[in-house]
């Protein structure tokens, strides 16, 4: 086997791509630019150096969703999470790392690993087209050069500097009691039913009182290095557009007509529509309702819209500097760019959200571009995993044309099949798992069907 893989970026994906195929045993040249090309954001020249936090989230393998992807990536030889551990803090329930340490570990592996070279120069443009086998994962900060060939390649459209991004709801915290599907004036369109949107209906004092809270509440500034990024007209976070009269959301967003609440005789003031945001339909997004509120603010006042006060929120909203492609219409189900399937795409860039989703998606683009060079059967995850699930959203589970960066969470899962979705109490009785339970329930299920995937390694090396 003479073939070299090409990592270009030695983020948490870059870097967790080429551990796991240096582990299969294939040659690998990882590129990395600092320190001799900086970022606004990065300060050394490390490996996986963390820019914005500390934490890696909860490592609760049982209830919590980016928990169980720690679990699952321990399983399969993870360098990210095995450095994590080493480099460990006191966070309580969460893993949080020194990230200096960090850094430094990871980087000191990837240098000692007998297959792996790191390059230290910037990959300015497209990569040669001798690199038959290559990763882009050179997340939100992609140099300019890559980004405008990367853009040119895949059309105008398909990249995004400029993170707009509206809160996502689980649907069953919805309250139809209150809510009703339907689409305005019961349109159908190409893919619809005439019910694809959950509205919530406000009248003109709750609307009020919402608008008055919205306008008062805290926002989070933009970072130096995204002041002078603009947003489009299209992407106006909802705050924005509040400021510029009573009635604006009322004839933007939040227009009432077209709709008819089955609850109630009296037509809605205002309407919140959400509209369906992945294939499973177990996760809607608030359409228009991209925000740069606090997260906590996000949680209070997006609670006082009709129907959604018990609302838990898969991803909360926000706006920033990000560089990321719109993968379920530009890759296929390995993370091969369609157009020019040399090229793969991991971490950031492809959508996912978060340094453990990043190192995951890494991950799996790293052995999924060992198995073509070592010409082995293409395996992937199960759809129940957390990587499975995963991958699944950013290569085609997502809507493509609402597409827009997502952390790991239990809505990304397929719903648990009737034989699995209940367990039998002491008395005899069939009860279904709910909330916490459902959740282990879930987290059981990917562990058990994640070890074929994670023992995958060991046989191919």
């Amino acid at each position: 086997m003479t073939q070299t893989l090409h990592i270009i970026g030695a983020g948490l994906a870059g870097s967790e791509a080429a551990w796991q195929a240096a582990q299969m045993g294939v040659r690998v040249v990882l590129h990395e630019m600092r320190p001799t090309v900086g970022t606004a954001a990065h300060k050394t020249g490390g490996c996986a150096e963390l820019v914005c936090s500390n934490s890696f989230r909860s490592d609760d393998k049982d209830y919590n969703a980016v928990g169980l992807l720690h679990e699952e990536m321990r399983l399969c030889g993870s360098l990210i999470l095995r450095e994590g551990d080493r480099a460990a803090v006191p966070a309580g329930g969460a893993l949080a790392v020194d990230r200096d340490i960090f850094s430094q570990h990871v980087t000191q592996a990837l240098e000692a690993h007998p297959l792996i070279t790191i390059d230290r120069s910037e990959v300015r443009g497209l990569p040669p087209a001798e690199w038959e086998h290559v990763i882009i994962a050179t997340g939100p900060l992609t140099s300019d050069p890559l980004a405008q060939a990367i853009r040119a390649l895949t059309g105008e459209d398909s990249l995004a500097f400029f993170d707009a991004i509206a809160p996502i709801v689980h649907t069953e915290s919805i309250d139809l009691g209150v809510a009703w599907y339907q689409s305005r004036y019961d349109k159908e369109g190409p893919a619809g039913t005439g019910k694809d949107y959950i509205n919530c209906p406000m009248d003109k004092a709750q609307y009020e009182s919402f608008v008055h809270e919205l306008l008062h509440a805290e926002y989070g500034d933009f970072k130096e290095w995204e002041k002078d990024t603009p947003y489009f007209e299209g992407c106006m976070p909802v705050e924005v557009m509040a400021l510029r009269g009573i009635e604006t959301l009322r004839f933007g967003p939040m227009k009432p007509v077209g709709l008819t609440n089955p609850h109630k005789d009296e037509r809605p003031h205002a309407v919140v529509q959400l509209r369906q945001d992945n294939a499973l339909g177990t996760l809607y997004n608030m359409v228009g309702f991209q925000t740069k509120m606090k997260y906590g603010e996000q949680v209070r006042v997006l609670r006082m819209i009709p129907g959604l006060e018990n609302a838990e929120f898969a991803r909360l909203g926000g706006l920033h500097r990000n560089t990321f492609i719109n993968s379920p219409k530009l890759l296929d189900d390995s993370l091969r760019l369609k157009v020019q399937p040399r090229l793969r795409f991991a971490g950031q860039i492809t959508g996912c959200e978060g340094y453990v989703e990043s190192a995951a998606v890494g991950l799996m683009a790293g052995r999924f571009a060992a198995q073509d060079i070592l010409d082995l059967n293409r395996a992937a995850p199960a759809e129940t995993t957390a990587h499975g699930g995963l991958l699944r959203h950013i290569t085609g589970g997502a809507i493509a044309e609402t597409f827009q960066p997502m952390n790991i969470n239990f809505g990304l899962f397929p719903p648990l099949r009737e034989d699995e979705a209940f367990f039998i109490d002491p008395r005899g009785k069939r009860k279904f798992y709910k909330g916490k339970d459902r959740k282990k329930a879930l987290s059981q299920r990917a562990l058990r069907d994640i070890a074929p995937w994670a023992g995958a390694l060991a046989d191919a090396a």
